[in-house]
């Protein structure tokens, strides 16, 4: 695809296809996303389809390919004997499909992780005939990487087989004439009017023309068969312009002992070498666009230690294996220096793990049992035993691949300027170009400018061609296409590399019209690791009863301070059984447990109605919250505290309070967006004193307290209705309703699974820090791409009128086509390195001084 109006052509042709739901071709990529009903259409016939419209196609991927493996088979010489491997591998548990090819010898086996692995596949396959057949894993070749040299090569061969042709034309038509007596022979007349000159003028411009210049034609046609018009149908009307009329001159010489007319075959066959420069240069610099990703890709390292363990438990060996074969619960050996495989859970021993390349966070991190890697970061000092939880396509790193992918391929809405701009874009220069050719031929025919002007060796119809061709060769509408996604690519893989995660052009353009910022506040504005400061009985039950109520109810909930509790209650538990040397922990589970968002638990714990939550779920049961309890949940809520009240059978039973102390860098990041013209508002389920004083702490104005996971919507938008662009920052399931309501929903990475779906923009690292660097990329990428117009823009706006002749009546300047034609390749090329430019972004930052007491703002350059 040369520019936007190939991929428009490309995606009606896709979307006219019987059974294809939706198509998203993206241009900088060269990827299509198709959406179709396999029981109409199948890949072949996409792939079909793509052909008839004039560009080739090659399948990555159909269909779920999360779980698939690869394997090459040895031992293996009939039909029969793929038959029963595959009958074989079809009754193994966890097989779900098996594909075979008998002349690759390769097997497809797509499985379920949760009961299978590749290494148990493989197994299998060996164990098939008591081991007459043996398999490998086979990793397929990057496709990406491949077709990116291919394009490469391709181009650079086209480009030296035209300089073969077009450097010694160049020469016989422009530097020997210019040095006598050494070019006088070119002027030997063979017959008639027709020289040597012009014959090899002919000769050697011709496999310029038809050879390496059909790829022009092809694209023309195909254009014009879809009725749309891109570069190769103006490139192929200026050359051909420019060689069939110097033919013209050839034969006319030849029939003509007084003809004199000047050629063009130079033009024809400089314009396409400079062309092919251009494109040659441009797929160079389009390759750098993709840097970050493929770094990313190559963060995992290709193999690992694998622990074979007993039945207890107890290490019987170590195995070196590929990390393609790693399966869910393998233990694995990490020594310092090493790289993490896949993620999972520390077993065993201490380290600190580097996971800049993932986070962007550069101090490492420290890891003891029970917490988790994530594959592709660098185990630093000690030794770790990690158990493999997520393998394959299920790792963070292979999820982070698969986010930045889908956003490059996504079309920001600012996209549909450039789109636009190009349906009427070769036309307009057609008609222009043909209004040029008049307007210098005409006047010229009258006798309108002076004969002095007209160049020598020219008449006023090659003058006149000149500048029409020249106006049809200098305005490209590649650059225009290229303006946005390549400045998307970049900035999506950029920000992937510093741990923030843009899902596509869409979330990219809107982060730039934030005006208010929503905060949730736990997990978000504060740690999320809420501790339990207090505990208080407020009737006859005693602390023992308490604690074994609150665990029963609590322990189906998934709410940070839940977890609190039930870690503080538990200890607390194990300390009044250890008094009393007995051992009895056993707790009732609840009954009919429900949850009330924004306000609390309730169950059955016995025979007993238990509540637990916030004054508001006790006002709804019509539980009496006594001026005892009112006092004791003041004093904790000026203290930013979140109280806790448990309610047995309608009375109040106890009460605890909850801390969770404010995110460090909380205070400078909001006191930064309001530098940048930001609001911060925070939103939240706690109470309004809490709320408050937590607000107050990080130097948030606006609060809005006691609300439900509704509530927080209808919040949003409320202020939407004003006409701001909200975005919303959240970590919980509860968060999920306001992220998406939200016009840039931004999810801590370190939240549930639900929110980070739901949300445009995923903080990896769960640093506050890195919604100021989401907005800043989000503007630094808007304003490159507003620049990449103006460059696209700029050259056509002053290219053709130049080209067009506008300067030579005053100035003598002209510009030849084969000169307009490296203009027009410059275009293309200044937009790819302008994007590229985007990989030098530094984010900025914020961080507390705590010699001096005084919060710093610096902002990159």
């Amino acid at each position: 695809m040369a520019c936007t109006s190939c991929s428009e052509s490309l995606e009606r042709a896709l979307k006219f296809l019987d059974g294809v739901k939706k198509a998203v071709v993206g241009l900088a990529l060269e990827e299509a996303k198709v959406h179709f009903d396999p029981n109409v259409t199948d890949s072949d016939r996409i792939i079909e389809a793509i052909e008839d419209a004039g560009f080739g196609a090659d399948l990555i991927s159909s269909g779920n390919e999360a779980n698939k493996v690869h394997l090459k088979l040895e031992g293996v010489s009939s039909v029969e004997d793929m038959n029963t491997i595959k009958s074989y591998l079809e009754s193994a548990i966890g097989v779900n499909h098996v594909e075979m090819d008998l002349e690759e010898k390769m097997a497809t086996v797509n499985y379920d992780p949760d009961f299978t692995g590749p290494r148990s596949i493989i197994e299998a396959v060996q164990e098939v005939a008591h081991g007459s057949y043996k398999a490998s894993l086979y990793i397929p070749p990057r496709q990406r990487e491949t077709e990116q040299h291919h394009e490469i090569n391709n181009y650079r061969n086209q480009f030296l087989l035209s300089c073969l042709f077009s450097v010694p034309l160049f020469i016989f038509s422009m530097v020997l004439p210019m040095l006598p007596p050494f070019g006088d022979w070119l002027v030997y007349k063979i017959y008639n009017m027709f020289t040597v000159g012009l014959l090899l003028r002919w000769v050697l411009c011709t496999p310029v023309q038809f050879i390496v210049g059909r790829r022009f034609y092809k694209g023309s046609y195909h254009a014009l068969r879809l009725k749309s018009a891109n570069m190769d149908v103006l490139v192929a009307m200026g050359t051909n312009a420019a060689y069939f009329y110097s033919v013209y001159v050839a034969i006319k010489s030849l029939s003509s002992d007084t003809f004199k007319g000047q050629d063009f075959f130079e033009t024809s066959a400089m314009l396409i070498s400079f062309i092919l420069l251009g494109k040659y240069l441009e797929v160079l610099a389009k390759g750098k666009t993709s840097d970050a990703l493929a770094k990313l890709t190559d963060l995992a390292p290709d193999s690992a230690c694998l622990l074979i363990l007993d039945d207890d438990g107890n290490v019987v060996s170590e195995v070196a294996i590929s990390t393609q074969l790693i399966q869910r619960n393998d233990v694995i050996k990490i020594i310092p220096g090493e790289k993490v495989p896949v993620d999972g859970i520390v077993t065993d021993g201490q380290s600190y793990v580097n996971e800049s390349m993932i986070t962007g966070e550069a101090q490492p991190i420290a890891k003891k049992p029970g917490d988790k890697v994530i594959g592709g970061t660098m185990n630093e000092n000690g030794c770790l035993l990690v158990k493999a939880t997520h393998v394959g396509s299920e790792t963070a790193l292979s999820q982070i691949v698969q986010l930045v992918e889908a956003a490059q391929l996504a079309r920001a809405p600012i996209q549909k300027i450039a789109d636009r701009i190009s349906r009427f874009f070769v036309p307009a220069i057609v008609l222009t170009a043909f209004i040029t050719w008049l307007g210098w031929l005409i006047p010229g025919v009258i006798g309108i400018y002076p004969k002095h002007w007209i160049p020598k060796g020219m008449d006023k119809f090659e003058l006149a061609l000149q500048f029409g061709i020249s106006v049809l060769v200098v305005a490209c509408p590649c650059a225009l296409g290229l303006a946005t996604p390549t400045a998307v690519m970049v900035a999506t893989g950029k920000g992937a590399s510093l741990g923030v995660l843009i899902k596509g052009g869409n979330a990219l353009e809107k982060a730039h019209k934030v005006k208010a910022i929503v905060f949730d506040k736990t997990g978000t504005l504060t740690l999320g690791k809420p501790e339990v400061v207090n505990v208080m009985l407020f009737s006859s039950v005693s602390m023992e009863d308490f604690c074994d109520v609150a665990i029963a109810a609590e322990a189906n909930s998934q709410h940070p301070i839940a977890k609190a509790f039930l870690e503080h209650a538990r200890k607390l538990r194990q300390k009044i059984e250890s008094n009393r040397q007995s051992n009895n922990q056993h707790v009732t589970e609840a009954k009919d447990f429900e949850v009330h968002p924004g306000t609390g638990v309730s169950g059955k714990v016995g025979d007993k109605m238990v509540l637990v939550g916030n004054k508001r779920l006790m006002q709804t049961y019509n539980v009496t919250v006594g001026p005892e309890i009112e006092g004791y949940i003041s004093e904790h809520e000026q203290q930013a505290r979140t109280c806790v009240l448990v309610s047995i059978d309608g009375k109040i039973a106890g009460a605890f309070a909850v801390t969770d102390p404010v995110k460090p860098e909380a205070n400078n990041v909001i006191l930064y967006l309001r530098s940048m013209g930001i609001s911060s508002i925070m939103v939240t389920g706690d109470n309004w004193a809490t709320a408050t004083a937590i607000a107050k702490e990080v130097g948030i104005e606006k609060v809005i307290a006691e609300t439900d996971p509704i509530g927080k919507a209808d919040r949003i938008k409320d202020l939407q209705m004003r006409g701001l662009t909200v975005a919303m920052v959240g970590d919980g399931i509860n968060d999920s309703p306001a992220l998406v309501a939200a016009d840039v929903g931004m999810a801590i990475g370190a939240g549930t699974d639900v929110a980070i779906e739901a949300a445009d923009i995923v903080l990896i690292k769960s640093n506050l820090e890195d919604v100021v660097t989401a907005i800043d990329l989000s503007r630094k990428t808007i304003s490159r791409i507003w620049l990449n117009y103006v460059w696209a823009l700029g050259y056509n706006i002053l290219g053709v009128p130049v080209a067009a002749g506008i300067l030579y009546p005053f100035t003598g300047v002209r510009l030849p086509p084969w000169l307009a034609g490296a203009c027009m390749a410059a275009s293309s090329l200044s937009v790819v390195c302008s994007s590229l430019l985007l990989q030098s972004y530094r984010k900025s930052w914020v961080f507390q001084d705590t010699k001096i007491g005084h919060s710093h703002c610096f902002k990159s350059t």
